[in-house]
């Protein structure tokens, strides 16, 4: 009977071990970050999905850009099973903070059940204040070098004027007729040469209406429906080949 005790006090430590591990780290089923803000939820949760697709990536905008230790990061992510959208939260509010990533990270153990809202509040990073808007905004850059679709909010538009060209409002990164644009998946953008543009001369001689452009010129990449409009009457549309003869379109 003594030695069957001990036996099961072990395996009882072990399940319970495990199991306040699953819950306080598990973002499998059900992770909710609760960070007070809807759309650093949405990108909170956008993160987990990006960070867990593209490891490498992800680790070195921790590293490089919130200044968190490597191997830090690699243990929150796989001995610590840490939410990608945790860490980077954590080391986003640790640099608006001017605290080590490691320091918010363990104050985060300690407290995750009380969500990031409520965490961050504690940590002097308020709803509302100049140093939350920068955490939010944070987001952006990051986004950015990652080749990531990302809708502004409406607070952060004045911090970024000239964007608001991709779907639903958002900046695609990248998409300025050159290489590819980043696809949902969130693969990360790689730098390409000239993308296909419409309207371009084909053959030695390409006097047509509507096609070539004045002195041979190649068509800028400002996408779908930006060629140069039908000629009328007789046009001299220089072709792009060697045999650059004049060629007689009807309009």
């Amino acid at each position: 009977m003594r030695s069957f005790k001990p036996m099961l006090f072990v395996l009882a430590t072990a399940v319970a071990g495990f199991t306040g591990s699953a819950n306080a780290q598990d973002y499998s089923i059900g992770w909710n970050p609760r960070s007070g803000d809807v759309w650093v939820d949405t990108y909170l949760g956008d993160v987990n999905r990006y960070g867990s697709r593209y490891r490498d990536p992800f680790v070195n905008e921790m590293v490089r850009y919130y200044g968190a230790p490597r191997d830090l990061v690699v243990d929150l992510l796989t001995t610590r099973n840490w939410a990608p959208g945790d860490v980077y939260y954590a080391c986003a509010i640790a640099q608006i903070l001017g605290r080590p990533c490691r320091y918010v990270a363990d104050y985060w153990d300690q407290h995750h059940g009380k969500g990031w809202g409520v965490v961050a509040k504690e940590l002097g990073i308020k709803p509302g204040s100049a140093e939350f808007h920068r955490l939010k905004k944070g987001f952006v850059p990051t986004y950015d070098r990652w080749g990531r679709p990302i809708s502004l909010s409406e607070d952060l538009r004045a911090d970024f004027p000239g964007r608001g060209k991709g779907p639903n409002g958002s900046h695609v990164p990248g998409h300025n007729g050159q290489g590819k644009v980043p696809t949902a998946g969130g693969k990360p953008a790689h730098a390409g040469g000239p993308g296909k543009t419409q309207g371009q001369a084909k053959g030695p001689s390409a006097g047509k209406a509507g096609q070539g452009n004045a002195g041979g010129a190649r068509v800028d990449d400002r996408g779908p429906g930006q060629g140069n409009a039908p000629g009328k009457g007789k046009s001299q549309g220089k072709g792009q080949g060697d045999d650059k003869g004049k060629g007689n379109g009807k309009g």
